[in-house]
C-alpha cells in the first residue's frame, strides 16, 4: 500500500516531532468553509481518500447548518461504505493503577492519597479473564498505570496469562494493551507476547497546554509521548493506536493533531493508525480542572463525523465513558469499536461490582449496560455486533492490513467473520430473545452476500451450531 502524506513546516523524520502548533493555528484561522467547499472536501473522503489538513480544517470550521448536515450525511454514508453495519465489541480490563506521573485530569495521579492503589495478582487476573468469558468477550484491552512496576515483562506476562485462560467454551483471542511509552526493546519484549494494538494516546497536541496538565512524572516529557509509537514501529509491532482526551483543549485542534500524526505514520513508516480514539473528560477523584475546552454533545458529534471523513480507513473507537443513548447516535456517525459490559474497578468483573467508587477508578463511565443488553439493543437497531479477530490473527496488520482497509476492502471480510463470531455467541451465552433477534439479523446480513460468500458462510454456521468454534475467512 502506497500512501500520499502531505509535506508540511516540520519534516516527518522517523523518531522526530511533527506538529507545529502554530501550522495547525494557521490552517484554522485562514482556512474559510462553506456548503460547496464542504461538499468537495466529501467527495474526496466518499472516494476513500485521506483528507489533509486544509480540507480538515475545511469540515472543521463549517458551523452552519447545512455544512453540518453535510458533513454528519456524509460520514454516516463513509462509514456504510466501509464498515457496514458491523460494531466491534470489547471490554477493558484495568490491570493496576499504581502511577509515577501527576496529571492533573486523572484520579490515578500519584499525588491522589485517596485513591485506593492495587495490582491484580496473576490469580486475581484469571478470575477476571474466566468472569469476562462467561459472560462471551473475546477481545481485551488491559489497561495499566504508568509505573515502573509495569514494565514491559510484567505486560507480556500478563498477555501471555490472558491467551492461556479457557472457561468453557470462553477463550481471549486478541489483547489491547493501553500503557506507557516504552523504548524500542520494550516493544520488542509485549510483540513478542502476541500483543494486537499498542494504544498511547498523546492527551492533547498542543505542546503549552500539555505542559499545564503534566506537573511531573516521564509523562512530562511531550516529545517523547509524541514519538512512542514510531518506536513502536522501529520495533516491528505495526499496529498502534493513537487519540486524544477531549476537553483538554480546543477540540478543533486536537482533530487536526491526530489528522497530523496520522500523516507522520504514513510517511514514515507506511502505515496509518489502526485506531482512533477520543475519550472525553468525565468526572475523576481529584478532578481540578477548569471546564473551558469542554465538548458539548453537538460538538463532540461533530468532531467524530469529521474524524470518520478525514481518515476513512481507520478504526473509531468510543468508550462508556459516553451515555447509551449518544453512543448509539455516534455509531450513525463513524464509530466501528465499542466496550461493553464495562467494569473499570480493579477486580471487579469477578466480583460482579458496580462502577461506582471514583477512588478505586480512573474516571466516572456513563453505560453500564451488561454485553448482551449492548448486543440486545445493537441487534434491534439492525447492527451486526462482532467479535472478530481474523485479521490480526492470519498476519494481516500494519501495512498488510492497510492493504485492505484503505480500498474499503475489510468489508469483504469483516461481515461474514462477524456473522461467524455473533454465531458462537447466540449459540454459547445469549438468552432466548436475544438469539431469536439475533438469528434474524444474521439471515439478513447473509442475504446481502454474493452466492458462494453465502454458502460459505452458512456451511461454518452449520459446523458451530455442531460444536466447532473459531471459524474465520
Amino acid at each position: 500500500m502506497r500512501f500520499n502524506p502531505e509535506t508540511y513546516r516540520l519534516p516527518d523524520i522517523p523518531m522526530q516531532p511533527f506538529i507545529d502548533t502554530a501550522e495547525i493555528w494557521d490552517y484554522l484561522n485562514n482556512t474559510p468553509s462553506s456548503p460547496e467547499k464542504v461538499r468537495r472536501v466529501i467527495d474526496k473522503s466518499l472516494a476513500k481518500n485521506r483528507l489533509n489538513l486544509k480540507e480538515t480544517a475545511t469540515l472543521v470550521n463549517a458551523d452552519d447548518e447545512e455544512s453540518i448536515r453535510l458533513i454528519k450525511e456524509g460520514a454516516k454514508a463513509l462509514k456504510t461504505k466501509i464498515y457496514g453495519n458491523r460494531i466491534v465489541l470489547f471490554a477493558p480490563l484495568y490491570i493496576g493503577n499504581k502511577c509515577a506521573n501527576e496529571c492533573i485530569y486523572c484520579g490515578f495521579r500519584v499525588s491522589n492519597r485517596e485513591q485506593v492503589r492495587k495490582t491484580l495478582s496473576m490469580d486475581e487476573l484469571i478470575k477476571e479473564i474466566e468472569a469476562l468469558e462467561e459472560s462471551g468477550q473475546k477481545r481485551l484491552i488491559l489497561v495499566f498505570g504508568e509505573h515502573a512496576e509495569y514494565n514491559p515483562e510484567f505486560i507480556a506476562e500478563t498477555v501471555k496469562t490472558a491467551y492461556s485462560v479457557k472457561k468453557g467454551r470462553g477463550e481471549i483471542r486478541r489483547v489491547n494493551i493501553n500503557a506507557a511509552p516504552l523504548d524500542i526493546e520494550g516493544f520488542r519484549v509485549v510483540k513478542e507476547a502476541g500483543i494486537g494494538t499498542y494504544q498511547v494516546f498523546q492527551e492533547t497536541y498542543h505542546r503549552e497546554a500539555y505542559k499545564d496538565y503534566h506537573l511531573w512524572g516521564k509523562k512530562t516529557d511531550y516529545d517523547y509521548r509524541l514519538t512512542c509509537l514510531d518506536r513502536a514501529q522501529e520495533a516491528g509491532l505495526d499496529d498502534v493506536g493513537i487519540g486524544a482526551l477531549i476537553g483538554l483543549y480546543d477540540w478543533r485542534f486536537e482533530v487536526m493533531g491526530l489528522v497530523r500524526h496520522t500523516n507522520h505514520l504514513e510517511a514514515c513508516y507506511n502505515v496509518g493508525p489502526h485506531t482512533i480514539s477520543f475519550p472525553r473528560i468525565k468526572d475523576a477523584s481529584m478532578l481540578r480542572i477548569e471546564k473551558r475546552y469542554f465538548a458539548s454533545d453537538e460538538e463532540f458529534t461533530r468532531l467524530v463525523a469529521i474524524l470518520r471523513l478525514a481518515v476513512p480507513y481507520t478504526g473509531m473507537i468510543l468508550t462508556a465513558r459516553e451515555p447509551a443513548a449518544l453512543r448509539n447516535e455516534l455509531m450513525r456517525y463513524g464509530v466501528s469499536q465499542i466496550d461493553g459490559g464495562t467494569k473499570i474497578e480493579l477486580g471487579s468483573y469477578m466480583s460482579q461490582q458496580k462502577n461506582l467508587d471514583l477512588n478505586r477508578s480512573q474516571f466516572h463511565i456513563n453505560d453500564d449496560r451488561s454485553l448482551n443488553e449492548i448486543i440486545e439493543e445493537l441487534l434491534q437497531q439492525g447492527m451486526l455486533p462482532s467479535f472478530c479477530t481474523a485479521c490480526y490473527r492470519l498476519g494481516r496488520t500494519g501495512e498488510h492490513f492497510m492493504e485492505f482497509s484503505v480500498p474499503g476492502f475489510i468489508k469483504r471480510f469483516c461481515t461474514p467473520n462477524a456473522i461467524l463470531t455473533l454465531a458462537e455467541y447466540l449459540e454459547d451465552y445469549a438468552p432466548e430473545t436475544t438469539a431469536r433477534k439475533g438469528w434474524e439479523v444474521i439471515e439478513k446480513n447473509i442475504d446481502e452476500l454474493n452466492e458462494t460468500m453465502q454458502n460459505e458462510v452458512r456451511d461454518k454456521i452449520g459446523r458451530i451450531k455442531q460444536g466447532e468454534r473459531d471459524l474465520y475467512r
